[in-house]
């Protein structure tokens, strides 16, 4: 695994120290973990916004809704 430097909070430092009462075996493992996550959430939130746009863009233009009704004309029910 590729290493890298980071500058810390001292609580964050503390919250590090305590790796092993959240299951983790190392610091590293529990950054990597947090890591994993905050980038989901992330891809999560850009994918919500992206909906939200295509939402609103789909009841501003008549001319879409009436393509996307002519798309799926005709699929079973």
């Amino acid at each position: 695994m590729i290493q890298s430097k980071f500058t810390l909070a001292e609580t964050q430092v503390y919250f590090l120290s305590q790796y092993q009462q959240y299951g983790f075996k190392d610091k590293s493992s529990l950054v990597r973990v947090a890591l994993d996550r905050l980038q989901h959430d992330l891809e999560l939130q850009q994918l919500h916004r992206s909906a939200a746009l295509y939402a609103e863009l789909y009841e501003e233009e008549p001319e879409l809704r009436e393509l996307t009704e002519s798309a799926i004309a005709g699929w079973p029910v």
